[in-house]
């Protein structure tokens, strides 16, 4: 029996080894200070700002010309789950064989619902493994109403429901593909992650520099904020470039046909996508990234880690430039940002909003 099949039958060369230390190589990256950065958005209450959240915002054009350049967008920054559709063009040239709505997923930090979590486990039954296998934390789902049906199910913690379990499962799918070792796949040195960064080098034209570990233990490594936004500027756009890999097509097509998968239905990743058309997918510390079928590219990378204003920067910069209609944007805005309140009755007492900064860009 295969030491790689499902955790009965596997054998002690291939059970899981213990978490490895932190992986830190190659030169520190230093995000840009509070004296480098600019204002990108303002929470206002009573008319005046109480809040003020600072960072860097970057759009590049459809040639990877620069647009706007707002703080210190040429500083490295960890861009967390923003590289997951990175992630998943390595998986798939490395031979992963899943459906379209598992490519999502691999894209996704999705909430953990019960659907997420089918699709994440219908990719490891196609390859006789199971959670077990995952080398993702185990959570619950995110939403309180998943979440009380999975209690009721009497179900426990699972990795399944983690928001970066199609990653891995992607991951796991090409690793057994190529017959690589299972048990270390997120090991910087594995083949798999080494495939992770050929396509990071070819596609933002930058070698990583420092290579940290992720919330979910792969490999977490950095890039500059114009960087993250050139590749991702050729994923967004291979829908309609003859010239496009076929993998990036295939992951730009199946995160705009299964946006649910990517975040989760409501989230703002998601409504994004089925409401404007555009690739978006945010990362931990507040890092954001939106690209037009045109390769038109918006990053943001909020200093707090913060994520609340970073879809009105992103989308207003692309809607300055004529990428997205301001009606269209306007409707979406309110989906995406919560108003201000205060009272029993939530009266609306003030407003997140574009600084000053960045309004004279527009």
């Amino acid at each position: 029996m295969s030491a790689d099949h499902p955790q009965s039958t596997r054998t002690a060369r291939d059970a899981a080894p213990a978490s490895p230390a932190p992986v830190t190589t190659g030169t520190p990256p230093h995000t840009a200070s509070a004296a480098d950065s600019a204002e990108l958005a303002w929470v206002t209450r009573a008319g005046a700002v109480e809040s003020r959240h600072i960072g860097s915002a970057v759009l590049l054009g459809p040639d990877g010309a620069v647009l706007e350049s707002l703080g210190a967008p040429q500083r490295p920054i960890f861009p967390r789950s923003t590289l997951k559709p990175f992630q998943a063009i390595a998986s798939l040239r490395s031979g992963a064989l899943i459906s379209q709505e598992a490519v999502a997923l691999a894209c996704g930090s999705h909430n953990g619902s019960r659907r997420h979590q089918e699709v994440a486990a219908a990719v490891l039954e196609a390859e006789k493994l199971d959670e077990s296998h995952l080398r993702c934390p185990a959570a619950y789902p995110a939403r309180e109403r998943d979440l009380i049906d999975h209690l009721a199910a009497g179900r426990e913690k699972t990795p399944l429901a983690f928001n970066c379990s199609g990653k891995h499962a992607g991951f796991l799918a090409a690793t057994r593909t190529q017959g690589w070792r299972l048990a270390t796949y997120t090991d910087p040195k594995h083949p798999m992650q080494q495939a992770v960064m050929t396509v990071l080098e070819e596609y933002c034209e930058e070698v990583p520099g420092v290579v940290g570990t992720d919330g979910c233990g792969a490999p977490a490594p950095s890039l500059t904020l114009t960087g993250l936004a050139r590749g991702f500027s050729k994923i967004a756009s291979a829908t309609s470039r003859r010239d496009a890999e076929v993998h990036a097509f295939t992951v730009s097509q199946a995160m705009l046909d299964y946006p649910w998968a990517v975040h989760g239905r409501g989230e703002a990743n998601t409504v994004v996508m089925e409401e404007l058309g555009l690739l978006a997918k945010l990362g931990a510390e507040g890092v954001l990234i939106i690209g037009a079928p045109d390769g038109t590219t918006a990053a943001v990378k909020t200093l707090d880690g913060s994520q609340r204003a970073n879809n009105l920067v992103a989308l207003s910069l692309l809607a300055a430039h004529g990428v997205i209609d301001v009606d269209a944007l306007g409707a979406v805005l309110k989906k995406l940002i919560r108003p201000i309140t205060g009272g029993v009755d939530e009266a609306q007492v003030g407003s997140i909003r574009l600084s000053h900064t960045v309004l004279e860009r527009l």
